[in-house]
């Protein structure tokens, strides 16, 4: 096969241009179809830049979710560990704001 950006021979199941280092094959991230085109594929219509950005969105939302609850553990623990010395006060405070949540 011929590298399109470069023009150089490439074996057919090269992934990558050994010349310039081209990408020859791509593979659908959603049903893992391989192709020689790049942006959509060809079985399953995927856009491929909307599917890992969809992806990646997902992610971090998840991430946010468990970040914010390893906040709110932490911040309870620092109130208990915190009691004696300001009167239990901010863990009230804490304790009363979640319960509206």
């Amino acid at each position: 096969m011929q590298c399109p950006k470069c023009k150089s021979e490439a074996r057919d199941i090269a992934r990558f241009c050994p010349r310039c280092h081209a990408t020859l094959r791509y593979t659908c991230p959603s049903c893992r179809h391989e192709q020689r085109q790049g942006g959509t594929c060809e079985k399953c219509g995927v856009d491929f830049l909307k599917y890992i950005t969809a992806v990646v969105a997902a992610k971090q939302a998840e991430a946010d979710v468990v970040h914010e609850r390893l906040e709110q553990r932490s911040a309870f623990l620092k109130n208990v560990l915190l009691m004696p010395f300001n009167m239990g006060i901010p863990l009230l405070k804490q304790l009363f704001h979640g319960s509206r949540r």
